[in-house]
C-alpha cells in the first residue's frame, strides 16, 4: 500500500517536474530537492504506520503529528535558503486556520453523539430490534437502511459501530452473517454520509471550502442511493432467511434522551444558517450549538437531583460519575481521530510547499481530465484513506464544475467502501468484530461493491448533466 501510494508521488515528480508551477504561483518547485523528497518519504512511512494501526496496536495520531512536525521545519528551512523567511509562517497559518473550523465543528458534533450515547438513544434503538425477532435477511435490509438513514447526521462512523453492534447482536455465533452484514454496514454508512455535509470529514472539507452549497450535496442522493443498493442486493442472496433467538432485555432511553436529539437537530439547523445565510463559518454555529447543550446539562443535572450541594457544575474530577457532566462528555470525543486530522491536513499543506500537489494536480486534472481523474481519487481512497486524499484534492483547488465537485464528493465519500480499510466505519467494524470481519472476508465482495461504485458514478453523469456546464 506504501508503495502504490509513493509511486504516484513520484511518477508525478520524475516526469513532470517542470508542471509544478501550475498551482500556486508563490510556492516553488521543490519536488527534486533534498527535503523535498525526505520530506515525502517521511510522510509515506507515516502513512504507512498509519495503515498498520491495528497490527502496531500504535495509535493513528501518533506518527503523523510526528511528521507533519518535521515536515515543516523541512518547509520552513527550504524557504529560508530561498530568502523567503516568512513564506513558511504564512502558510502553515492558512491550514492552522482550516483545521481549527474542523476541529470545533467535529468537537461540537461529537460532543452530542457521547450525550445521546450516555442517555441509552443508540442502545435502546439495539435492543429494539434485536428484541423484534425478524429474520436474519430482514435484519440484513434493516440495519443497511438505518445505517444509510442515520449517517447523514451522526456520521458514517457512529453508525457504522451501532449497527454493527446490532448485527453482532442478532447474529451471535453465525459468522456468515455477521461478515455480510458488517460489509453491507460499512457501505451504506458510507453511502449516506456521502451526500450530506455531517455524513463524512471529506464532504464537511468540501462543504466548509465552499465547493458545494448546503443544499446542493442532495442532488448525489439517488447515486448514493444505487451505491449502496446494488451490493446489497447482490450480498443479501447470501443471507439466510431464518429467524435467530431473541432476547428479553429491554433498555428505554434515559431523561432528557429526546429533547437533546432535538437540541441536536437545532444545532444543525443553526451551523447550515450561520454557513448560508450570515456567510460565517459552520463550526461558529456548531459551538452555538454546543452552548445549547450546556444549559440543557445543567437543568438536567438538577432534574435528577444530581446537584449536590456545594458541587461545582464545572468540576470534572468528581467522583459522582452518574452525574450527566458536558464537560465529560467534551472529554470522551475522539481526540485520536481528533489529532490524527491535524496531522493530515498539516503534512499535505507541507508537502503542497515543496510543489507535490501541483504536480500531481497538472497530472491528474490536465492530463487524465476531470471525470477520469476523480474516479481515480475514489479508488485511491480505498487504498490510502478518503482524508488526506480529500484534502489534498481541495489544496490543489482544481478548476472544475459543480458537477466534477460533486463527482469527486461522491467518489471520495463511497470509494472508501471497496475495502475494510478505505474507510473509518470499515476500520472501526474490524476492530469491533476482531477475527470475524476481516480484510479478507470483505475482499471476497470487492467485486458487487465496485459494481455499485461504478453504477453510481453513471447514475450522477446522467441525472446531474445540468451541473457540469457550470
Amino acid at each position: 500500500m506504501k508503495s502504490i501510494f509513493f509511486s504516484i508521488f513520484t511518477l508525478a515528480a520524475t516526469v513532470l517536474p517542470a508542471a509544478a508551477a501550475g498551482g500556486s504561483s508563490d510556492i516553488a518547485n521543490l519536488t527534486a530537492s533534498a527535503m523535498g523528497i525526505f520530506a515525502l518519504v517521511l510522510f509515506v512511512a507515516a502513512y504507512g504506520l498509519v495503515i498498520l494501526e491495528e497490527k502496531l496496536h500504535l495509535r493513528k495520531s501518533k506518527p503523523v503529528l510526528v511528521a507533519a512536525g518535521i515536515i515543516w521545519v523541512l518547509v520552513a528551512l527550504s524557504y529560508q535558503a530561498l530568502g523567503r523567511p516568512d513564506h513558511a509562517h504564512g502558510a502553515i497559518m492558512h491550514n492552522l486556520t482550516e483545521y481549527a473550523e474542523l476541529f470545533l465543528f467535529l468537537l461540537a458534533a461529537m460532543t452530542y453523539i457521547n450525550a445521546l450515547e450516555e442517555r441509552d438513544v443508540f442502545s435502546a434503538l439495539r435492543s429494539w430490534l434485536v428484541n423484534k425477532g425478524f429474520t436474519l435477511r430482514t435484519v440484513f435490509w434493516m440495519t443497511g437502511l438505518l445505517a444509510f438513514v442515520i449517517s447523514p447526521i451522526a456520521d458514517n462512523l457512529t453508525t457504522a459501530l451501532l449497527m454493527g453492534a446490532v448485527a453482532m447482536a442478532v447474529g451471535g455465533a453465525n459468522t456468515k452473517f455477521v461478515v455480510v452484514a458488517c460489509i453491507n454496514i460499512v457501505v451504506a454508512a458510507n453511502a449516506g454520509g456521502a451526500f450530506s455535509p455531517f455524513g463524512d470529514i471529506t464532504t464537511l472539507m468540501v462543504w466548509q471550502k465552499g465547493k458545494i452549497q448546503f443544499f446542493e450535496f442532495f442532488a448525489i442522493f439517488i447515486p448514493s442511493v444505487i451505491n449502496w443498493i446494488i451490493p446489497a442486493a447482490l450480498m443479501s442472496m447470501a443471507v439466510p432467511n431464518e429467524k435467530p433467538e431473541s432476547s428479553d432485555v429491554t433498555v428505554s432511553m434515559k431523561l432528557g434522551a429526546k429533547r437533546i436529539m432535538a437540541l441536536f437537530l437545532a444545532t444543525i439547523v443553526t451551523a447550515v444558517s450561520f454557513h448560508n445565510f450570515l456567510h460565517l463559518p459552520p463550526a461558529v454555529g456548531m459551538m452555538l450549538g454546543l452552548g445549547y447543550l450546556s444549559f440543557f446539562s445543567y437543568w438536567l443535572k438538577k432534574k435528577e437531583h444530581r446537584l449536590l450541594s456545594g458541587d461545582n457544575p464545572l468540576d470534572v474530577t468528581g467522583h459522582n460519575h452518574a452525574t450527566f457532566d458536558l464537560f465529560r462528555k467534551i472529554a470522551k470525543a475522539e481526540w485520536d481521530t481528533l489529532l490524527f486530522f491535524y496531522g493530515v491536513i498539516l503534512c499535505v499543506g507541507g508537502l503542497g510547499q515543496f510543489g507535490y500537489l501541483a504536480v500531481t494536480s497538472n497530472f491528474m486534472y490536465n492530463g487524465l481530465g476531470h471525470t477520469t481523474a476523480n474516479v481515480l481519487v475514489g479508488i485511491l481512497s480505498a487504498i490510502i484513506d478518503n482524508i488526506p486524499v480529500m484534502f489534498a484534492v481541495l489544496t490543489m483547488d482544481p478548476q472544475m464544475s459543480h458537477g466534477q465537485w460533486l463527482l469527486v464528493t461522491l467518489t471520495a465519500g463511497v470509494g472508501g467502501s471497496m475495502l475494510s480499510i478505505g474507510s473509518a466505519a470499515g476500520v472501526a467494524l474490524m476492530g469491533s468484530a476482531r477475527g470475524v470481519y476481516t480484510f479478507g472476508a470483505h475482499l471476497k465482495w470487492t467485486w458487487a461493491i465496485a459494481l455499485g461504485y461504478a453504477a453510481s458514478i453513471i447514475t450522477h453523469l446522467f441525472l446531474n448533466a445540468n451541473y457540469f456546464t457550470h
